[in-house]
């Protein structure tokens, strides 16, 4: 009641001050002292009995709403039951509160879709990573072949990049360090780190050219040892051409290519397409990570493929980063 009393503190402060210009008002009429008395009683219980009704009003509403807090499962979701209010300002505060509960729901939603996929990610992940070990303890047990088990120790290496790069994709923003470097030295020493996995492929490899990049150098060496991944994979036998000039990289390789209805979707997240399918060890989100890095360092990803023909990757990097 005294907080109730508190926040209405001008409104009665207005209604003593016209009670006061009342009395003074009947006085100067030479009103009858009974009648003036009568009428300021009257006018106190009017006050009082619309004070009354309206604290009493107030309470049953708050209660309504404690029973509401207490019926939702999720506190964010109360906007959403929240009974339709008459007056003005509490419709405006009404709308307010809709609006941050429906934008409450949307990340809420948003976060849950994350996760799950995030989940299916790692357990995919964790069953791909049975197929290196695997081939490692096979390599062991027979003939102990260093350079079978330097591929798989790689794959094993790439796949843990994978995850890590999957994981720091939300923070990517803050993460990336931009700073100047040889795009061309780059690329030699993407070649050199998949080099295992090449040779086991049998990939030709050739880079033309030289270029100067400001960008994120390990975000870009990322996306580079990604194609080259998905060369060695996909394409084994084929030769990788990575062509540089002042403000672009194109990466191409003469394998099985794409089909031209799935390229739209070849850098969704989880799309594995009829190549991911018939290898069979495709997690789709290789490209994925490559689409969100360019995006984030406003590089032009385009690709362009024909059916065992070739398939290429073309980087336009920002005029106004090199």
């Amino acid at each position: 009641m005294k907080q109730f009393l508190l926040d209405r503190i001008i409104t009665i402060g207005c209604l003593l001050i016209a009670f006061i210009f009342m009395l003074i008002f009947l006085v100067m009429l030479e009103i009858p002292t009974l009648s003036i008395v009568t009428l300021g009683t009257f006018y106190l219980l009017l006050c009082g009995t619309w004070l009354a009704v309206n604290f009493i009003t107030i309470k049953n509403k708050l209660r309504r709403l404690e029973r509401l807090l207490r019926q939702v499962e999720q506190p964010y979701l109360v906007g959403e039951v929240l009974p339709t209010p008459y007056s003005f300002t509490e419709q405006q505060y009404f709308d307010i509160m809709r609006i941050i509960s429906q934008d409450a729901i949307s990340r809420v939603e948003q976060a849950n879709r994350e996760a799950k996929e995030y989940k299916e990610f790692v357990e995919q992940w964790i069953h791909e990573l049975k197929t290196p070990l695997t081939a490692m303890n096979l390599v062991l047990a027979n003939d102990a072949d260093i350079r079978k088990l330097r591929r798989e120790l790689k794959r094993l290496n790439n796949l843990t990049d994978h995850i890590l790069h999957f994981a720091r994709l939300q923070s990517l923003e803050k993460d990336k360090q931009l700073a100047p470097f040889q795009l061309g030295q780059l690329l030699n020493q993407a070649v050199k780190n998949q080099m295992d996995l090449l040779i086991a492929a049998k990939i030709r490899v050739s880079v033309d050219g030289e270029a100067i990049i400001f960008s994120d150098q390990k975000a870009l060496q990322f996306i580079v040892n990604q194609f080259l991944i998905n060369s060695a994979k996909y394409s084994p036998s084929s030769q990788v051409k990575m062509q540089i000039s002042e403000k672009a990289l194109v990466y191409e390789d003469n394998g099985i290519g794409i089909p031209k209805q799935e390229l739209p979707r070849i850098f969704d997240r989880g799309y594995t397409g009829t190549n991911g399918r018939n290898f069979g060890t495709s997690t789709g989100i290789g490209l994925y990570i490559v689409s969100k890095m360019c995006d984030e360092l406003h590089i032009r990803l385009t690709v362009q493929s024909e059916v065992g023909q070739f398939t290429r990757f073309t980087l336009e990097f920002p005029s106004n980063l090199t």
